[in-house]
């Protein structure tokens, strides 16, 4: 095999190696069964089993209390757009979302179909460069919750804390979850895509308090309701078994490590290597407010678009892969979640050090 490089890539992102080997043989052998892995059959005890622990595991590592109910959905996280307001806004009811970034946007556009939506605040004048403070916006009485997105990928922006305005917070996690402690009691319901931080795509982990399956319309179709999947145990129909397989393992590996805790303090030293690189001159030029810097998503520019293809191409040339920022905003993006190592990113960041030495604009 050849060498394996850094991926920075924003999802599908970088896996554990000791989850892949182990998904490797099992997809091959699933448990010495002598079926492979996506040939067991999903009613299977075999695979029952599986997917019996990684709720358990999600469970104890996200303190997730015994009035929610954790469902592994498929259709992508941008399915939770119109899923969420479809199965609670039923009557044309209110609803506050925050505009944050390209995927609380899509997410807006979505639920608007299906109830009153407010937006009492957006940063896409200042191209999303920062999620706000608390005191920056107001929520109708009458909004049966307030939605965010607590990691913005493309921008590299994150809510630091989450707001604390008495409504029922709804928020999308797909490139933060188990990144850091949650108080998942606090959510009436969060979602995430398993593409950076759980797993591989295909699978989408869905938090919900059980008290909210009531509130979807008797006229909302089967597979669209979460109760219909909440009730089967996410067995309703087939599910993304390797998928949930894999996010198994990632949590095995997680758990490992010491739990979200431990990750937490990996995580912010990874970040704060890179944004000590940023901070020492004006060779690279952070996207995000500082306040509202991205722990999983560092978004910069060079001084100039040439540097900018160069520093993308000398950098893929020494390993380091998947910098090239996203195309509605340019310049580079590091992405650096859980399952990126400390030493990776120590290793970009002397290659950023070196860059700007023999580069200079």
């Amino acid at each position: 095999m050849s060498q394996r490089v850094s991926n920075f890539s924003a999802g599908p992102a970088t896996l554990p190696y000791d989850v892949l080997t182990k998904t490797a043989e099992d997809i091959v052998n699933f448990k010495e069964s002598g079926i492979g892995l996506m040939e067991i059959s999903h009613r299977s005890s075999e695979f029952q089993g599986v997917i019996d622990e990684a709720e358990r595991l999600l469970r104890e590592l996200m303190g997730i209390p015994e009035n929610y109910k954790v469902l592994f959905l498929q259709g992508g996280a941008s399915s939770q757009f119109f899923m969420i307001p479809m199965n609670m806004l039923s009557g044309g009811k209110k609803a506050t979302y925050l505009n944050t970034g390209t995927w609380a946007k899509k997410a807006i556009a979505e639920a608007r179909l299906f109830g009153d939506i407010e937006v009492p605040y957006s940063s896409e004048k200042e191209n999303y460069n920062r999620v706000p403070d608390q005191h920056e916006y107001t929520i109708a009485d009458d909004s049966e919750y307030l939605y965010l997105v607590s990691n913005n990928t493309i921008f590299g922006t994150q809510f630091q804390q989450f707001p604390d305005t008495g409504k029922m917070l709804i928020s999308d996690m797909s490139s933060d979850i188990l990144s850091r402690p949650v108080d998942v009691s606090r959510f009436g319901l969060i979602f995430a895509g398993a593409q950076k931080n759980l797993g591989p795509a295909g699978v989408t982990v869905v938090i919900v308090r059980e008290d909210l399956l009531s509130r979807c319309p008797d006229t909302t179709p089967t597979m669209l309701k979460y109760r219909t999947h909440a009730d089967k145990g996410s067995m309703f129909n087939t599910p993304p078994c390797l998928a949930i397989y894999v996010v198994y393992r990632v949590l095995q590996w997680l758990n490992g490590l010491g739990g979200v805790e431990a990750i937490q303090k990996i995580n912010r030293q990874k970040a704060a290597t890179l944004y000590e690189i940023m901070d020492s001159g004006d060779y690279y030029r952070g996207h995000a407010d500082p306040q509202s810097r991205s722990q999983m998503n560092v978004a910069f520019n060079l001084p100039t678009p040439e540097l900018e293809a160069k520093f993308i191409a000398d950098a893929a040339a020494q390993g380091f892969k998947g910098l090239k920022g996203h195309r509605s905003i340019g310049g580079c993006r590091a992405s650096i979640y859980n399952a990126f190592s400390l030493e990776g990113v120590t290793e970009l960041a002397a290659f950023m050090e070196r860059f700007a030495n023999e580069n200079p604009a």
